[in-house]
């Protein structure tokens, strides 16, 4: 993308984007979202019927916002190949990768002298690999259960909008298996509130994770809808990035509380998947700052029922025995006459 004023090149930008866009279809009642990623492209995206089915554009919708962490010195390229996600509305969401711009230029070509980001910056040069040894490498040691992290998204009042305790367990299957869990105590949260659409977004040294809910306001229930994931893990060569608009997990009624003791994996894209610990999360109505009652997942639910059937059926055995005993008792006094 290139910017001129006359003859003169004023910005200069090459970047990668991926927007995530929230609508309604044309009946009005089913949200969806929508999942776009564009390579080098420009800032201005126009979406027409043929990108979004089902809608009925009056004409086109522009959003933006002022809050960036976008910024370089003069006469440098700012440089950030981190994914960075900025939400320009509660409908529209877009990740940045692989950013190089320019602003205030002394000529036709960006600069030399290079603005990186700090998500950058925390990146090590790896180690030379070592020469490869005849002796057998041991077994992985799989990674125990994961820490229980308690995350909170507040609004404007600092009123608390959405809740989140859980254990995450992240798997990248994408050349090899490489798994890590999250760590509550160097993670930092971040997000939003809004009907239809909340986000939590997490992030832990070179790992990103965004999760999205949909409020479905026909059926009043929410649901997991999309998950985004950047990650520069040891033993990476480049930035893994994914994400999955279209997915239907941990649906719950509005007004409760989504929970399930069990671990339970979630599978966002062929390559990478999460395993939860513990969860409960409640992204919308919240009130008093705590978790509604809560609806529990279904693997929770007949695990309460295996106890229950197992108790019914030992009531049962006793109260037999019970019974065969008072009959065989009472046939025993009947054998005997008094004289």
């Amino acid at each position: 993308m290139v910017v001129t004023d006359g003859n003169s090149t004023c910005i200069k930008a090459e970047l990668s984007a991926s927007f995530s866009i929230s609508y309604n279809a044309a009946n009005g009642t089913v949200p969806h979202t929508h999942t776009h990623t564009c390579r080098h492209c420009c800032l201005i995206v126009v979406l027409d019927e043929c990108l979004l089915t089902g809608v009925s554009l009056a004409g086109i919708v522009s959003v933006m916002t002022n809050a960036s962490d976008i910024s370089a010195r003069l006469n440098s390229t700012y440089r950030c190949l981190s994914s960075m996600s900025v939400s320009l509305s509660t409908e529209v969401n877009v990740t940045f990768s692989d950013v190089r711009m320019e602003a205030y230029m002394n000529g036709a070509n960006l600069s030399t002298n290079e603005s990186v980001c700090s998500a950058d910056q925390t990146v090590t040069t790896a180690a030379p690999t070592p020469s490869p040894r005849t002796t057998v490498a041991p077994s992985p040691v799989p990674l125990p259960a994961p820490e229980h992290g308690n995350y909170t998204i507040t609004d404007g009042n600092g009123t608390a909008c959405l809740l989140a305790l859980m254990g995450l367990q992240l798997n990248i299957t994408h050349h090899s298996n490489k798994v890590m869990n999250l760590q509550p105590n160097r993670t930092t949260a971040s997000g939003s509130c809004g009907v239809p659409r909340a986000t939590l977004m997490l992030s832990e040294d070179l790992t990103n994770l965004t999760f999205a809910f949909t409020l479905n306001l026909t059926t009043q229930k929410f649901f997991l809808s999309a998950v985004n994931v950047s990650a520069f893990w040891p033993d990476m060569t480049d930035w893994f990035v994914e994400g999955n608009g279209s997915l239907n997990f941990l649906q719950c009624s509005v007004g409760r509380s989504y929970m399930c003791s069990v671990e339970q994996m979630l599978a966002v894209v062929p390559t990478f998947s999460i395993n939860t610990f513990r969860l409960q999360l409640q992204p919308f109505n919240v009130t008093a700052n705590r978790f509604a009652a809560a609806e529990e997942c279904r693997v929770d639910q007949e695990n309460m029922l295996i106890p229950i059937i197992v108790g019914a059926a030992l009531a049962g055995l006793v109260l037999i025995v019970l019974i065969a005993y008072l009959i065989g008792r009472k046939r025993t006094h009947a054998g005997y006459q008094t004289i």
